[in-house]
């Protein structure tokens, strides 16, 4: 998306801020220029997202990412774009409550939106070691449990043959990856897609406009966006970002580090667990603390984003309300059953809040002037004419 506001500023800038703060520069080899380098377009106040030095960003290199994240013969099967579990229409999500691959298998988690995606810290919900949007990609691709995309061992050479079999690709690989010998890669495959996710930019809601002096809020709004911000409820503490997360992070300023919370929507048998797999950073790390720890969404686009939580497990943001203001979620009987609400491992952040009828509807409101139709419906986004 090039032109979402009034600041233009060269993607040179994201490379050599991410250069400067990896300590690096001097002796990296220069990436072969693009006759169209990238131009980001943003609104005053935001500085580019972070992009890799190893994959600058070019307008031949975007357009390549966004055909390939629309492609199906991209997985094993040739059923599957990324697009798949990612709709435009849905903030980039599938309005699903848990994901679904190629061969049909349900994912444990619920997809995520990629709504600014470029500005994240991770990219999971509880994986604090995936820290760029390269590393990501190859989770859905070549994932064998669960099943994603599809890629394997087996079909890796065929499907790679669908995208060097086609000329059009062949010829925008050469546009994008100028000098390369071979630039039909897995590794550039994952470059470009990366490319283009990046440029998933939503600043254009009723909010922003607001923030510009550019449209006014109405009363239920207003008052929606001082309890929002306020210590009321208090839910700036974890989604007080301009993405409306805690894990922001832009070329303005180094990485930071990368919060991730137990919100008490499980605790079985009174112990603290959360259902297997989906027991949050603990599968990664094995610390008895992390366990139930996943990371803040994003509220942009949060009305078009449903169901909610990790696992999909709530269904309308009315129902999210309700369970924040009640500091967690009483599982009252079968398998999982157990009081959320008292959970061991549960972030000092998430306690009861007292919000009345009248207040719950106010920050409904408000968490509605978040949806960017701009953002859903920009031709630059969707898929290819034929």
């Amino acid at each position: 998306m090039r032109r979402i506001g009034t600041t233009s500023i060269p993607v040179a800038l994201a490379s050599v801020v991410w250069l400067a703060a990896c300590g690096g520069g001097a002796n990296t080899a220069a990436p072969t220029p693009d006759p169209t380098p990238w131009q980001w377009s943003l609104p005053a106040g935001w500085a580019p997202p972070l992009v890799p030095a190893d994959n600058p960003m070019n307008d031949a290199k975007v357009e390549l990412g966004r055909r390939l994240f629309h492609e199906p013969r991209l997985s094993g099967n040739g059923t599957l774009a990324c697009s798949g579990c990612h709709a435009q229409a849905s903030a980039f999500t599938d309005d699903r409550a848990l994901a679904r691959g190629a061969t049909g298998e349900v994912h444990p988690r619920n997809a995520q939106p990629l709504t600014n995606v470029a500005y994240n810290t991770t990219f999971n919900w509880a994986r604090p070691d995936v820290r760029t949007l390269e590393q990501q990609m190859a989770a859905p691709l070549f994932n064998t449990a669960p099943v994603e995309m599809g890629v394997n061992e087996a079909n890796r050479a065929a499907v790679l043959a669908r995208i060097a079999g086609d000329a059009d690709y062949r010829a925008r690989f050469g546009a994008a990856f100028a000098g390369q010998a071979d630039a039909v890669s897995w590794d550039n495959i994952i470059r470009a897609i990366a490319t283009f996710e990046r440029t998933l930019i939503s600043a254009s809601s009723k909010f922003d406009q607001w923030q510009a002096g550019q449209a006014t809020l109405t009363a239920a709004e207003e008052r929606g966006r001082a309890l929002f911000f306020g210590n009321q409820a208090l839910c700036a503490r974890c989604h007080g970002s301009p993405n409306f997360n805690d894990q922001f992070v832009s070329s303005a300023a180094a990485p930071a580090e990368a919060p991730f919370h137990n919100t008490g929507l499980f605790n079985i048998g009174s112990t603290g667990a959360y259902p297997e797999p989906n027991r949050g950073i603990f599968e990664v790390t094995k610390q008895a603390a992390d366990m139930g720890k996943f990371r803040a969404a994003s509220l942009r686009n949060i009305e078009l984003t449903a169901p909610y939580m990790h696992d999909g497990s709530i269904g309308t943001l009315e129902a999210v309300i309700d369970f924040y203001a009640a500091g967690g979620r009483d599982v009252g009987n079968g398998l999982y059953a157990g009081d959320g609400r008292a959970n061991p491992f549960k972030d000092p952040l998430i306690g009861q809040i007292r919000l009345a009828a009248q207040d719950k509807s106010d920050l409904l409101a408000f968490l509605k002037t978040l949806t960017d139709a701009s953002f859903t419906h920009n031709p630059r986004f969707a898929p290819p004419v034929p």
